[in-house]
């Protein structure tokens, strides 16, 4: 049964550019009742149906204060996210892109799901290729974002009886200032936006939006990954023993 996004609630990260303004916009353009556009950063929404939230998803003061705003939530996507070029070699970078792709997705995930919990909801997790084959000249990036799938799988399996449903979105590059001066093919935010509600409608698991993370989509639903992921999940189901 697909999942329609007409009449639904959603609530987008990183919202002000990019991405995220995309996937409020493809919202509205598919029915959306109520988007709520989350940022750090002040922008302005021409649309009556859209409230604005401000979150910076590293400031749990925040996520508390924009959580008890929202009423009612159908679909979560977590779009935000850093990329900053490094070598590893600096901590302090490496620990701002765990904070923001990992810690970050998860504290915002952990505030919502209450309200998920009750419409039997969607969180979405906007991940990257590099999650799975990782970018040598981002490896702070890749690690964070392989986390984040990583955690995505973990919440799927956790959250199974629980009614709400995890999606992971693997994009190749989008056509961003994240990546703008990297000299590759790019996607436009507007298409990928189009490609994730798509895969989402159609409930799949991973989500490919772009043609160049599509050629892998048959073979990573196929695949032993996949399959080895399924195995796992069923571990949740194992009571421990009691001595």
């Amino acid at each position: 049964m697909s999942l329609q996004i007409a009449g639904k609630t959603v609530l987008v990260t990183g919202a002000n550019r990019g991405l995220g303004r995309a996937l409020v916009d493809e919202s509205l353009a598919r029915g959306a009742a109520r988007v709520y556009a989350a940022s750090r950063q002040t922008m302005l929404a021409a649309d009556e149906r859209v409230s604005l939230l401000t979150m910076d998803i590293t400031n749990p003061g925040q996520i508390e204060e924009a959580a008890a705003r929202v009423e009612a939530l159908d679909i979560l996507i977590n779009n935000a996210g850093v990329s900053v070029p490094n070598d590893l070699s600096d901590r302090a970078s490496f620990e701002n892109h765990l904070a923001v792709n990992l810690f970050g997705t998860l504290s915002v995930t952990d505030a919502f799901l209450p309200l998920l919990f009750r419409s039997r909801g969607s969180v979405v997790n906007v991940v990257s290729l590099s999650a799975v084959a990782a970018v040598p000249i981002m490896p702070a990036y890749s690690v964070s974002k392989a986390a984040a799938l990583s955690v995505t799988q973990c919440l799927r399996a956790l959250m199974a009886n629980r009614g709400v449903s995890f999606h992971a979105v693997l994009p190749g590059p989008i056509d961003t200032e994240m990546v703008r001066d990297l000299d590759l093919p790019k996607s436009p935010p507007d298409a990928v936006a189009r490609g994730i509600f798509d895969g989402l409608e159609r409930r799949e698991e991973e989500i490919f939006p772009d043609p160049m993370s599509e050629m892998l989509a048959e073979a990573w639903r196929s695949g032993v990954t996949k399959e080895f992921e399924r195995q796992n999940a069923l571990m949740n189901q194992i009571k421990p023993q009691v001595a």
